[in-house]
C-alpha cells in the first residue's frame, strides 16, 4: 500500500470516480486520472497503476534469495494494482501462485473491472490460486507451506495505514510468517521506506540472510524490500 500521492500525469485533469464501495474496513474507491488507476481507501491514496517497478522487485529479490530452488510455491501478500502477480506469473519458475486480498471491492476491479488490464492473464493462469481471505488469517488456519512469501499490504513496518496490519510486522506475526515457509524459505516485504529497525527485529525473529533492496525514484525517498531467510 502507498500513501504518497501519485506524480500526476495530466494535472488539468480532475480524478474520475468509477467505483465507491464500503467494504469490512472503511470505505474504498477506484479512480482514474489519465491512463492512470488509482485505489482509494478511507479518503487516502493507496496504490497506482503508474509504475510497477518496486512490485516486481518484490517478486524478483524473492527468487534471487531462493538460488537454484527447483519448482518454488510463492504466497503474494495484497493483490493491489496487480503488477506483483502479473510479474510472478509471467515467469516459468513458480510452480504455484497464491494471492490473498482481503478487499471484496479490489477482487472485483480485477475480476470484472478495468484492473484486469494488469491481471487477467495471471489469474487465469492455472498455477494462480486467488483467496479472498486477511493475511494473517490465511497465515494462522493453513497448513500449506510455501518456498517464498512477498507480502505488500501496507506501508511497511514504520507506518501502517490500517491499524490492525502492523501485526504483521510483530514478533508474532513474523513468527507465523516463518512457519508457512520451507526451510530455506524466503520472506519478502515491500515498504516505503528503509527501516534498520525492522531489520533487526527480523534477526530477533530467528531469520537469517536480512537485507534490503532499494527501488529509487522521482520522490526522493526510495521504495524497500525487506529480505529473511528461514534457516534451512
Amino acid at each position: 500500500m502507498r500513501t504518497t500521492p501519485p506524480t500526476p500525469r495530466a494535472p488539468h485533469e480532475p480524478p474520475v470516480t468509477l467505483d465507491r464501495r464500503d467494504g469490512p474496513f472503511g470505505e474504498v474507491a477506484l479512480r482514474r486520472r489519465g491512463e492512470v488507476y488509482e485505489i482509494i481507501a478511507n479518503g487516502c491514496f493507496l496504490m497506482d497503476t503508474s509504475d510497477g517497478r518496486s512490485e516486481r522487485l518484490l517478486i524478483d529479490a524473492a527468487h534471487r534469495a531462493l538460488g537454484a530452488r527447483p519448482d518454488p510455491s510463492l504466497l503474494i501478500g495484497g493483490l493491489g494494482a496487480g503488477f506483483s502477480l502479473a510479474h510472478a506469473a509471467a515467469s516459468p519458475v513458480w510452480r504455484h501462485i497464491a494471492v490473498v486480498e482481503r478487499e471484496p471491492a479490489i477482487v472485483d476491479w480485477h475480476l470484472h473491472g478495468p484492473l484486469g488490464r494488469i491481471s487477467a492473464p495471471a489469474l487465469a493462469d492455472p498455477r494462480t490460486a486467488l483467496l479472498p481471505v486477511d493475511l494473517l488469517t490465511h497465515l494462522r488456519d493453513t497448513d500449506v507451506r510455501y518456498d517464498a512469501l512477498c507480502l505488500d499490504i501496507d506501508n511497511g513496518p514504520d507506518w501502517t495505514v490500517t491499524e490492525d496490519n502492523g501485526a504483521l510486522y510483530s514478533p508474532a506475526g513474523l513468527a507465523l510468517a516463518a512457519r508457512r515457509l520451507n526451510p530455506g524459505g524466503v520472506l519478502a516485504i515491500w515498504s516505503a521506506r528503509p527501516s534498520p529497525a525492522f531489520e533487526e527485529t527480523l534477526r530477533n525473529a530467528g531469520f537469517n540472510g536480512v537485507g534490503t533492496e532499494e527501488i529509487h525514484l522521482a520522490r526522493g525517498v526510495p521504495d524497500v524490500v525487506h529480505l529473511a531467510v528461514v534457516p534451512a
